[in-house]
């Protein structure tokens, strides 16, 4: 059986990113990013105002209180023509620009206006309260990277340096299909040996969270027809997921199936738990990521081996180390030949540490589980047995892929 570490690995190889398409700034939330973006403006263009106030030139308020002529006005948007002489003030707004001559504001609290005139009551330096031109960002300053992914807050900034097309990944589309006589979707009319199916679903949304487009091709019954038949449907498709139908019983039938459409398998059985029975393959050029049956497997496994592999087709820069450290809460006995993903939920201890305590059942059907954990605790294969206080590897759980 392959390592975790090395399926990974075999899969992240053969994928490549999807091409690039151009669209609108205002509809790329969530999109990734297929090129550079360089501003196209400087921000702010001109020194202005971060305050109301006046502007004045620094040195004629040196000695304080100092009477100032009131000779123009610089709004937001609008500006003050002419340079700025000793004994003159300019009354500006928060975004106004600077006048010539000027070089610092003085803030409104601190003056007393008599119609034309302004008493300046406190001192204000040069540059007090002056916003300098490029401050945020200069013409042809590259701020955001191939790989990024449009956040609003990121929509925000390609706006701010005036860029209305961007170059993104096109999504990738992943066909989605559920296999097995004992699984229906919800809401069906259920048999009495009959299940609700949840893996298309959960994966489904685990695949839009990332930014891919997902297409459930439905479910499959352990018919080799039936099951040829929906899988032809997949076609154009950039990957096929299926779930279920994995291992070597007489009713797993996707190895054997799609065999006569064409799949060569790279691997099947990973040293894992769980999630030993997947299938990773090709079919005439589509990826085949086949996820075991049970809800926790298919979901652990879409964590560990999906999300990676649809970030690699988004061009984003793939983190190789993803894992973070913990504080055990409970004492773990040793482990077999199969790397271990325990369930666990974290807590704050006196000290501020991180603990980590696993559920005390680990049942690969048991989905409440995975639902309520908040991260996974790591346990290498052939690992020994350890006390609870020493420190643990985990895998936070992707509760959101953050667009914002």
């Amino acid at each position: 059986m392959l390592s975790v570490k090395e399926a990974r690995d075999r899969i992240l190889a053969t994928i490549t990113p999807t091409p690039a398409e151009q669209i609108g700034m205002a509809n790329g939330l969530g999109r990734v990013l297929a090129e550079d973006i360089a501003s196209r403006r400087t921000q702010p263009p001109t020194d202005v105002s971060a305050m109301d106030g006046y502007a004045v030139r620094a040195a004629d308020v040196a000695n304080v209180p100092a009477t100032l002529e009131v000779v123009g006005h610089a709004p937001a948007g609008g500006e003050h023509e002419g340079a700025l002489r000793s004994g003159e003030a300019v009354r500006i707004f928060t975004g106004g620009p600077v006048p010539n001559g000027a070089d610092a504001i003085v803030i409104q609290e601190d003056t007393d206006t008599d119609g034309d005139t302004v008493t300046v009551r406190e001192s204000s330096p040069v540059g007090h309260y002056v916003r300098p031109a490029g401050l945020d960002f200069s013409e042809g300053d590259v701020i955001l990277h191939s790989g990024d992914v449009m956040t609003a807050r990121n929509v925000g900034m390609v706006a701010a340096m005036n860029v209305p097309w961007i170059s993104v990944r096109r999504k990738p589309r992943i066909a989605i299909l559920a296999t097995g006589d004992e699984i229906v979707m919800p809401g069906d009319p259920l048999g009495p040996n009959q299940i609700v199916s949840s893996n298309s679903l959960a994966l489904a949304a685990m695949i839009e969270a990332v930014g891919c487009e997902p297409i459930l091709l439905g479910i499959a019954p352990d018919d080799r027809g039936a099951l040829s038949a929906m899988a032809a449907t997949a076609r154009g498709a950039d990957m096929l997921v299926t779930t279920g139908g994995a291992s070597v019983g007489d009713h797993d039938l996707i190895q054997s199936v799609l065999g006569d459409h064409g799949l060569e398998v790279d691997f099947w059985k990973i040293a894992m738990r769980p999630g030993k029975p997947l299938i990773f393959g090709d079919i005439k050029g589509t990826p085949l990521l086949g996820l075991p049956g049970n809800p926790v497997s298919t979901l652990v496994c879409g964590i560990i081996f999906l999300i990676p592999a649809l970030q690699k087709m988004l061009g984003q820069n793939l983190q190789t180390e993803t894992t973070e450290f913990a504080v055990l809460g409970v004492d773990l006995g040793s482990n077999d030949q199969r790397e271990d993903y325990l369930r666990a939920r974290l807590s704050i201890d006196d000290s501020g540490d991180r603990i980590a305590t696993p559920f005390s059942k680990q049942d690969s059907s048991m989905l409440s589980r995975l639902v309520r954990a908040d991260c996974l605790i790591i346990r290498p294969p052939h690992a020994d047995a350890i006390n609870a206080g020493e420190r643990v590897k985990i895998l936070p759980m992707p509760h959101g892929l953050a667009r914002i």
